[in-house]
């Protein structure tokens, strides 16, 4: 988190640098509207390089997803960045009107304009007759953009929903392109403010197109077909397991895919639930009934339906050199630690084998006897050993049940995935305890939106 968080800042400071370095008096005396003109100049930098850099990230790059930590961590950088685009345009959006409106109510006197003066240069002049389309069409795209962006933060939203009109999005930001192109101040050109964010614009253009023509991960999707459904009603979970015989670059546990069985629905993220044996393609998803779309796979999904899938992604893979290891699934959150007892289960595939010692603790407030027996079994198969906490029967998990359960927990390292609110409270009470939760706390953030 906290890699993500300097990458967001460091955007914006590093871009504000730029600014100052390109704007000889950024804060020179004078009256109120020249230093007005410099703020929307700042301020409109700003809001571009953000949404600029969310339209990239939203084509799921593998080139930052190591240095990021994962795909889902990606997409927390994301929409931070959505949200830091969404106050710097409405602080663009006020500085260019504000004025206009304290004019109208006379708390401010307009200046006087002399004639404007004579652009020699051909393209700035070209720029400059493109003012007043680039100004009204901007101010449209921005107000589709603040609604856009704010139905993608309300979870309440349906996702199918959420699916179409988020790729409105790419629209809009074609637009603000243009207006972007046509209002920044032309000397920022010949600066290194203008190369990065003439490169941010360029990028962002070719996410938009690729988001409009519906290529997001094209060349990471294969064709599989659903060969077997298994539901567990105790946890309302369905198990599903998809044949991938071409294509499938194979995976490793605790990574996760997205899967399109309803084009109308769009691309959904499961964790993988199985290990990968090339002799055998096959992936299993193991989905919990928690929204709209996901309580109505027991009913659209049938044996022998083609589905796309699209993956590998994720970094929360069980790599360190602890001698111990401590995994955390919350409820479905179990999913990855399946996965890699399963993998560890194969004994005749070479390198699949757990080398740490592992506890693993599953908390659930639903109780499936079989899923549990499951669980149970890969746990035996795996040697690891199970703590299965019933939230009824046994009360919450904490920090201290943990460190009471693994006396070694201090040389281990802790591998959660859950409910963010429960991992970020165990994350807090490990470090308080002085655990070094930034070296050795890894958190699943599993939710794309």
């Amino acid at each position: 988190m906290q890699k993500l968080k300097r990458v967001l800042f460091g955007t914006l400071v590093v871009l504000a640098l730029l600014w100052l370095v390109a704007e000889p008096q950024p804060f020179g005396s004078g009256s109120f509207f020249p230093l007005r003109e410099k703020m929307v100049q700042l301020s409109g930098v700003l809001a571009i390089g953000c949404m600029s850099m969310a339209m990239i990230l939203a084509l799921r790059p593998r080139w930052p997803e190591a240095w990021l930590g994962g795909l889902d961590k990606m997409y927390r950088l994301h929409k931070w960045l959505g949200i830091a685009a969404l106050v710097t345009a409405i602080i663009h959006w006020l500085w260019a009107n504000g004025p206009k409106w304290a004019v109208g109510w006379g708390l401010l006197t307009r200046p006087q304009r002399g004639p404007r003066p004579v652009i020699d240069n051909p393209i700035e002049a070209f720029f400059g007759g493109l003012r007043e389309p680039a100004e009204g069409l901007g101010e449209w795209a921005f107000y589709g953009a603040v609604v856009l962006i704010a139905l993608a933060l309300i979870q309440m939203f349906p996702y199918r929903l959420f699916y179409k009109t988020h790729r409105l999005l790419a629209v809009a930001y074609l637009v603000l392109v243009f207006h972007a192109v046509a209002l920044i101040k032309f000397s920022y050109w010949m600066s290194p403010l203008g190369w990065i964010v003439g490169a941010l614009l360029a990028f962002g253009t070719w996410a938009a197109a690729v988001t409009l023509l519906r290529r997001i991960g094209a060349g990471r999707q294969v064709q599989g077909r659903i060969t077997s459904l298994k539901y567990y009603p105790g946890v309302r979970a369905i198990e599903t397991e998809i044949e991938v015989p071409h294509g499938w670059p194979g995976h490793r546990p605790g990574q996760f895919a997205f899967a399109t069985s309803d084009v109308s629905e769009g691309a959904h993220p499961y964790t993988i639930a199985s290990g990968w044996n090339a002799a055998d393609p096959r992936i299993i998803f193991i989905t919990k009934e928690l929204g709209d779309h996901t309580s109505r796979l027991r009913e659209k999904l049938r044996v022998g339906q083609e589905v796309k899938v699209e993956g590998p992604y994720g970094c929360f893979t069980f790599d360190d050199d602890c001698p111990h290891q401590i995994w955390i699934g919350g409820g479905i959150g179990i999913t990855p630690f399946v996965a890699r007892m399963k993998q560890a289960a194969m004994k005749d595939v070479p390198g699949c084998s757990v080398a740490q010692t592992v506890d693993l603790f599953h908390t659930t407030a639903d109780v499936d006897e079989e899923a549990l027996g499951k669980l149970a079994a890969d746990a035996r198969s795996a040697d690891v050993r199970l703590h299965v906490l019933i939230d009824a029967r046994d009360g919450r998990l904490t920090g201290e049940r943990i460190r009471e359960a693994v006396p070694q927990w201090r040389e281990a390292s802790i591998w959660f995935c859950g409910p963010a609110a429960f991992g970020e409270a165990l994350r807090r009470d490990f470090s308080a305890h002085g655990f070094p939760v930034e070296q050795r706390f890894h958190q699943e953030l599993f939710a794309m939106r």
